[in-house]
């Protein structure tokens, strides 16, 4: 069965990003995740989720200067000493929240820096990241992000973050397939979730185009869910869209689920 989690940096705005857990939890969801925690106590964080019986399923490494427009540290050369700093810290709230995966964003292609340069950055760092969780049952995860909603985003397509996670070499790094964004790059995905679940620790949805809740666009998700469960895939979801109205009104495609 089809587990979601609510994507409340993205769902669910309506409301102050504190009081979205009460709100995703009467909604149905037992799963939440987000971009960054960072920004309040991981025990305020924590008191949240008890409240309403929720897993932390999921947040994203520190990533840079957001609100500038970074998007990603991962696979920069010269900034390696502050992802590492950005591992210490997500480590300590994945702790704290009972968190299984961390996403690393692997950030913009740099103009002045090789492609030989930036993948084995995010190789080492890959290794860095699962390292530090080494003793824990956190999973990492690469994700692979469109290249239209990012332009010159490094990691954009499946191949690309399988052979990263593959060059890691280690059984706690896995791939972030977000069908949303490799229908974008790729299309074809179900035959691309069958030729690397096995690498797969997370999905994401949300529909194309508009990124808005399934059932707005052209990906069929009444197939690729129930086509996903029969894989023996037994992870979360995701659902890291952004509601076409308010959140609430728009979930009436997840009530099967929930």
């Amino acid at each position: 069965m089809t587990k979601l989690a609510a994507n409340i940096s993205m769902m669910f705005t309506e409301v102050d990003f504190l009081d979205r857990f009460e709100v995703a939890a009467k909604a149905g969801f037992k799963g939440v995740e987000y971009l960054f925690p960072y920004d309040y106590p991981a025990d305020q964080i924590k008191e949240k989720l008890d409240e309403n019986g929720l897993t932390q399923v999921l947040f994203d490494f520190p990533a840079g200067d957001w609100d500038a427009g970074e998007r990603g540290i991962g696979a920069l050369p010269d900034r390696t000493g502050e992802f590492q700093d950005g591992v210490g810290m997500a480590v300590e709230y994945a702790r704290v929240l009972e968190c299984e995966r961390l996403t690393v964003l692997a950030g913009k292609a740099s103009a002045n820096k090789t492609d030989v340069a930036m993948q084995q950055t995010l190789i080492d760092n890959l290794k860095f990241a699962s390292n530090a969780v080494i003793d824990t049952n956190t999973t990492i995860l690469l994700e692979a992000i469109n290249t239209i909603d990012i332009p010159g985003y490094y990691v954009s397509h499946t191949n690309q973050s399988r052979a990263a996670v593959e060059s890691a070499e280690a059984d706690n790094v896995k791939v972030q397939y977000d069908i949303y964004h490799m229908q974008i790059m790729e299309g074809d995905v179900t035959r691309a979730i069958d030729s690397n679940l096995d690498v797969i620790g997370h999905f994401q949805l949300a529909d194309n185009p508009g990124r808005h809740e399934p059932g707005t666009g052209e990906i069929n998700y009444d197939f690729l869910l129930p086509h996903i469960d029969s894989k023996g895939y037994e992870g979360w979801v995701g659902c890291e869209y952004i509601p076409s109205e308010d959140t609430s009104s728009g979930l009436g495609w997840a009530a099967k689920y929930l």
